[in-house]
């Protein structure tokens, strides 16, 4: 089996990194116009939690009197590129170490590359996986739910789509594609998406609230009792829902 994992909402907390690196445009409006950095931190954290990220940075630099497009441009460029403050949760971080040892592991993932490179880093997981593939290094009609950075696995791996299993969040993309191929998708429901009603065949074929439920689904699912981790649950993992 090959199991494949989404990174933002699927491995971690997405909206942790999104304030991160509101902290990090804070801490550039203090050293580059003195202004007072917890203040800026929770305009712009009042803001994006009424009103989304769209215009966040425009509206804090209105809120001074120093908009202009190319400090708001600024403001993105020290977004993107801060090393950010996020870490796994500790089942996710059981999750990849226990499989690690029996499965090989892929991580495929949309986003800006240079972002979700450091979100990587940050999380100190690329060593856990054969290879992360962000979709955006390929080019954008290669996000999801393009199958390309899949079948990148697959000639890898030299499998079939039945023998891959994905998890992730979205149902507007993450699954539609792969269930049509046969390959098992799953749904995790956390993060931004945990509830959005998905298009009808879009959804995953299998729901599980979080993580945990990932070991007991796939010995289910490949009716393999000799596979290890046939006996997991939230007790290995400290109790950890």
């Amino acid at each position: 089996m090959v199991l494949i994992f989404d990174l933002d909402d699927t491995l971690f907390d997405e909206m942790s990194y999104v304030k991160s690196g509101l902290r990090a445009v804070a801490a550039y409006g203090r050293v580059s116009f003195g202004w007072n950095e917890k203040v800026s931190y929770t305009f712009l954290d009042d803001y994006l939690a009424k009103h989304g990220r769209g215009q966040v940075f425009d509206e804090w630099l209105r809120a001074h009197d120093h908009y202009s497009v190319s400090r708001v441009k600024q403001c993105v460029h020290v977004y993107r590129h801060h090393t950010p403050n996020i870490g796994l949760s500790k089942v996710a971080l059981q999750i990849l170490s226990l499989y690690q040892r029996v499965y090989s592991l892929y991580l495929v993932t949309d986003g800006h590359k240079i972002v979700q490179q450091k979100k990587i880093a940050a999380l100190g997981i690329e060593a856990i996986f054969k290879r992360c593939l962000i979709t955006h290094r390929f080019g954008i009609r290669h996000a999801k739910p393009s199958l390309y950075c899949f079948e990148k696995i697959r000639e890898v791996e030299k499998c079939s789509w039945s023998s891959m299993v994905y998890v992730g969040d979205n149902p507007a993309k993450d699954f539609v594609n792969l269930n049509a191929m046969g390959s098992l998708t799953v749904r995790v429901k956390t993060g931004a998406h945990a509830e959005v009603k998905a298009q009808l065949g879009y959804d995953a074929q299998h729901t599980i609230q979080d993580l945990t439920g990932l070991p007991l689904l796939l010995n289910q699912a490949f009716n393999n009792p000799a596979k290890p981790f046939v006996d997991f649950s939230p007790e290995l993992i400290g109790g950890i829902a």
